[in-house]
């Protein structure tokens, strides 16, 4: 570009052309502002900022892993109460537990048994971790062994008194009674086994939050080591809530810390590709920089803490940001080519944008708000901020970039400051001028075969989109061994943590052959649970279980009070009498007085395990039903509400599975929901904007198409790249709307002031896919390259979710340049047939 007009010229206004657009009130309220005050604009937004930046972090720390999801549900408050009810009754009195994972050549080894006798010693009897009971394969064949022995120390001179015969039968008798934590290896015969379990309850103070828990989880494996023979990190591993929960936050802090870095240098990259001077650069990572601080300070004051579902938001901002900021910068470099002022230059531009934002804004705020048709606060949450901070996007792009680009431009105006790259993307005899007419050339050869067949790929996609699996637990949290491996190689700050939970895993897959949460409970909270039908009711609960249960010659392998009952009768003669004075059928099972068989078993030894199954109170039970191998979530659940409804006690099936079953049910409803919310929102906003605007409902039709096309394309890349639908990515399919919008709007909004000129239809297109379409392929590249980074996150969730954004952003892209000029030929064909340029719009 040649020099730059009379920079005094700029000052007056724009001279009117034939044909402009109707008039836009936002734009006829900031224009003059933009024109007349710029430096004005650009303080206040600065003090905004400020000001704003003031709540960041007031709303707390920050939420991760799967309790995010369920702290309002009713079945998660049902098993928290559960869990406090027994807390309540227990000695333990807090709610905190760990398993340490010792890991031998044979755990079962009479050293080794000794070894994890002296390691309950060392824990019970520590002045300040706080342990109140540990259970380990040595102490329940100490039991066995001897009734009488208590303590740690008393049952570990019973298995030395003991010879190896005797405490390998000793073991078995205990698997037979109350089942060993060991791992799928066990053989009964020789006494052998590679993992074992051992696990500690804690005495924690009400008031003791995760931090307190996880370090006495910690401390517990220091307080081991100084025994010979354990190795913390090699044979020895702690397990525990707290550690989980902290390790989960820890995964979503190391994510941050790798990606946001990578995708900060990606999106600059081609930004500077696409504005390709540094003045223009600074000020869009200026407007992106103040974006994510409005939203990260309204979160704040509106006391929303950070959560793993509010990380996809600011990569939506981002992406929205970017398109916005390309358009405004690329619309004002064409008017400057032609030879305006830089005043006229930046009025015509948000003249003929700011419309295309504010539609833009409006329908991406429909279909961030459609998550609140949701019953899962998080994603309420989702919508909420993603709502506000596209408001706030709108108004920094559409306002502050305009002014803070004419000041800064008048500045340079005169001076020998040099110049850069001042043309529009796209312009002809580009590279990227060359590619965009693509889709005008189709439309203008085979517009009919073009719609038909980008809507077969939708209406596909859609159809095989419907299968998509649904994913809700804990695991879906943890990355692989694999991905945090190639991780590790990287620098400082950039290198993972040290994760405990992914040894954890593995010796819970490969050695116990478990998934992570691999039990489901029957809870029974009856007041007949005193009564004589009690045990006999249970008892049958564990008779001939469900397939999806694992069981032993047709018997349940399960925890349960008749369980630990049947434990103890074989371990102490005492006990064993009792049980047998008031059994008046022979078959083991108390069916008198089983009030006091429960107050003779909760004061013995095994009273601690006792507590475990039922409350002290004798109000409630509970059985925890291990779930088979080869079942998964679904059939578990549906096994635990079919022994539930068979049981002569109130029963309802809980815990963890059931929990997260509920979760996947409202996932899968709240994306449908939402989906069709955001769409017929969306729908009739675009018409009844377009018929005040221009006339014309039918370009807001017209601006639908690409955008069904688009969802229907990446439900069905969902299913073919086998990423299941979470809390996490649930809200992508109505957000795959806004961004479908973003870019058909543009896109038609230019075509719309090019057409109505009264120009040819073809020629209108043309300017428009050159024009606009460079914008959008500068936004296209920056977004998907700069924010498709989050597929190397190492939370699989965020990952996935980078992928989708991408896809997402991409086909919104290519539905717009390839297919948007065909439908819009189409619908001129069909306009003229009705022989009236208006008629067949009018209609609509």
């Amino acid at each position: 570009m040649g020099d730059d007009p009379d920079p005094d010229s700029d000052f007056g206004p724009a001279p009117a052309s034939e044909g402009d657009p109707p008039p836009d009130p936002f734009a006829d309220l900031v224009t003059p502002l933009i024109r007349d005050r710029p430096w004005t604009i650009v303080v206040a937004f600065l003090a905004a900022t400020a000001l704003l930046a003031g709540g960041i972090g007031a709303a707390g720390g920050q939420q991760a892993g799967t309790d995010q999801f369920t702290d309002d549900l009713e079945e998660s408050q049902a098993l928290e109460d559960m869990e406090e009810n027994f807390d309540r009754g227990s000695r333990a009195g807090g709610a905190s537990s760990a398993n340490l994972f010792l890991e031998e050549p044979n755990v079962l080894s009479k050293p080794s048994l000794l070894r994890m006798l002296e390691a309950q010693h060392r824990l019970e009897t520590h002045d300040t971790l706080r342990v109140v009971s540990t259970t380990s394969p040595a102490s329940l064949a100490a039991e066995q062994l001897d009734p009488s022995a208590e303590t740690p120390a008393e049952k570990r001179r019973v298995i030395e008194r003991s010879s190896e015969r005797r405490v390998r039968a000793a073991l078995a008798e205990a698997d037979d009674a109350a089942g060993l934590s060991v791992s799928t290896d066990y053989n009964p015969a020789d006494g052998s086994a590679s993992v074992a379990q051992l696990a500690v309850r804690y005495d924690t103070p009400p008031l003791s939050d995760t931090a307190d828990r996880a370090s006495l989880q910690f401390r517990t494996v220091d307080v081991v080591a100084g025994i010979d023979g354990y190795e913390p990190g090699e044979n020895v591993v702690v397990s525990g809530d707290a550690i989980i929960d902290q390790e989960i936050n820890q995964l979503l802090t190391d994510t941050a810390i790798l990606v946001f870095p990578a995708a900060l240098l990606l999106i600059t990259f081609f930004l500077i590709v696409a504005y390709r001077d540094p003045v223009d650069l600074a000020l869009g990572v200026a407007a992106l920089a103040m974006t994510l601080v409005w939203t990260f300070g309204f979160m704040g004051y509106a006391n929303i803490p950070f959560s793993d579902t509010l990380v996809t938001v600011f990569p939506l901002l981002l992406a929205v940001g970017i398109d916005f900021g390309i358009h405004i910068i690329n619309r004002y470099r064409e008017e400057r080519l032609a030879g305006s002022p830089i005043a006229a230059s930046m009025e015509t531009t948000t003249t003929q944008l700011s419309t295309a934002f504010l539609i833009v804004t409006i329908t991406t705020v429909i279909s961030f708000v459609a998550n609140l048709t949701s019953s899962l606060g998080q994603l309420q949450d989702f919508g909420v901020v993603s709502a506000v901070g596209m408001v706030f996007t709108f108004l920094i792009f559409g306002v502050f970039l305009p002014a803070g680009k004419v000041s800064l431009d008048r500045l340079r105006a005169g001076t020998r400051f040099p110049r850069f790259g001042s043309t529009p993307l796209g312009t002809e005899g580009s590279l990227i001028g060359s590619v965009l007419p693509l889709g005008t050339t189709a439309a203008r050869v085979a517009p009919a075969l073009v719609l038909v067949s980008a809507l077969l790929i939708g209406g596909i996609g859609g159809a095989y989109g419907t299968g998509v699996d649904t994913e809700f637990s804990q695991e879906a949290f943890f990355p692989d061994e694999d991905r945090v491996e190639r991780f590790q190689a990287l620098p400082e700050p950039f290198a993972p943590s040290e994760y405990t939970f992914m040894t954890v895993l593995r010796y819970l897959e490969e050695d116990f052959e478990q998934n992570f949460v691999g039990s489901v409970t029957v809870y029974v909270e009856d007041r007949n649970v005193r009564s004589d039908v009690a045990l006999a009711d249970i008892d049958r609960a564990l008779e001939d279980p469900p397939e999806a249960f694992e069981r032993t010659d047709r018997r349940a392998d399960a925890t349960s009070i008749v369980g630990v009952m049947e434990s103890r009768a074989a371990a102490d003669p005492e006990f064993a009498r009792t049980v047998e004075r008031y059994d008046s059928t022979g078959d083991g099972i108390p069916d008198r007085n089983v009030d006091v068989v429960y107050e003779e078993l909760l004061a013995s030894p095994a009273g601690d395990r006792a507590r475990e199954s039922l409350t002290s109170d004798r109000s409630a039970t509970r059985i925890r039903y291990q779930v088979a191998v080869d079942a998964d979530g679904d059939e578990a659940v549906t096994a635990a509400q079919t022994v539930a409804d068979d049981m002569r006690l109130d029963a309802v099936p809980t815990g963890e599975l059931v929990v997260n079953r509920v979760v996947i049910d409202r996932i899968t409803e709240s994306a449908i929901d939402s989906l069709v919310v955001a769409f017929l929102l969306t729908a009739a906003f675009l018409t009844l904007s377009y018929r005040w605007l221009e006339g014309r409902a039918v370009y807001g039709v017209i601006n639908l198409v690409p955008v069904l096309i688009t969802v229907g394309a990446l439900a069905g890349s969902m299913r073919y790249f086998s990423i299941p639908l979470t809390p996490f990515n649930a809200p992508i399919l109505s957000v795959s709307i806004g961004l479908g919008v973003d870019y058909t709007v543009h896109f038609m909004h230019r075509f719309v002031d090019e057409f109505e000129r009264g120009g040819d239809v073809h020629d209108a297109l043309r300017v428009t896919a050159r024009g606009t379409g460079g914008a959008l392929t500068g936004s296209m590249l920056t977004t998907v390259c700069g924010l498709g980074v989050l597929y190397v996150a190492i939370i699989p969730l965020i990952a996935d979710f980078g992928l989708l954004l991408a896809l997402g952003v991409l086909y919104a892209y290519l539905a717009s340049i390839l297919v948007l000029p065909s439908v819009i030929v189409v619908w001129h064909a069909l306009e003229t047939r009705y022989n009236s340029p208006s008629a067949f719009a009018d209609r609509l």
